[in-house]
């Protein structure tokens, strides 16, 4: 059985070299030293490109990749490339590290999910709260979140600190300091209102 595949004749060149054993011209102009980088990037841009595209899935994106590596690599290097032993190399390792870093990125922001918009009472609500009403409501929102959890539970919903407890997956213990800790909050809080 033999497996038929059609690879762009780039891979195949590049593949048959590997297998032989001699080394694949990349077009560059043998010289003693490394290229320089614009003759780098001339020999080299459209591979890598192509190399991210494969990474990043999206052109305008790989361009940008490819150019950010080539920037850095001028930025470090210099036009002249001595100090890099193998500019091909150092280029591709960029060039994936790159387009992994862009991943993460896209990765990120697909996670995240904006905070909803906090409610805001209608207007008829408020019109017709009486005032002490509004004045206990400021007062909650004086509180830690805990500790309007443990009040709610507790006066609204009318849970013993036991179950209250086992909702908040705390002990027993800190359900009555919580709550402790929070009605002197909401009493001194309302005594200066008063005033």
């Amino acid at each position: 059985m033999t497996l038929s595949l059609r690879l762009p004749w780039p891979l195949l060149r590049v593949l048959r070299s590997v297998v032989s054993g001699t080394s694949a011209s990349r077009g560059t102009p043998q010289r003693d030293g490394p290229p320089a980088i614009n003759e780098l990037y001339h020999a080299r841009r459209l591979s890598l490109v192509r190399l991210a595209v494969l990474m990043v899935d999206d052109l305008p994106t790989a361009e940008d990749v490819v150019q950010d590596v080539f920037a850095a690599l001028y930025q470090r290097h210099g036009a002249d490339l001595h100090t890099i032993a193998d500019p091909h190399a150092y280029l591709t390792a960029g060039v994936m590290n790159a387009a992994r870093s862009v991943l993460r990125r896209r990765r990120t922001a697909r996670a995240y999910v904006p905070p909803p918009p906090p409610t805001v009472p209608a207007a008829e609500e408020e019109a017709l709260l009486p005032e002490e009403d509004h004045e206990v409501l400021a007062a909650l929102g004086r509180l830690t979140v805990r500790q309007r959890q443990v009040v709610v539970l507790r006066y609204w919903s009318e849970l013993s600190e036991r179950e209250i407890a086992e909702v908040l997956h705390v002990s027993r213990g800190t359900v009555k300091s919580t709550a402790n800790r929070a009605l002197t909050i909401l009493r001194d809080a309302l005594s200066e209102s008063r005033r």
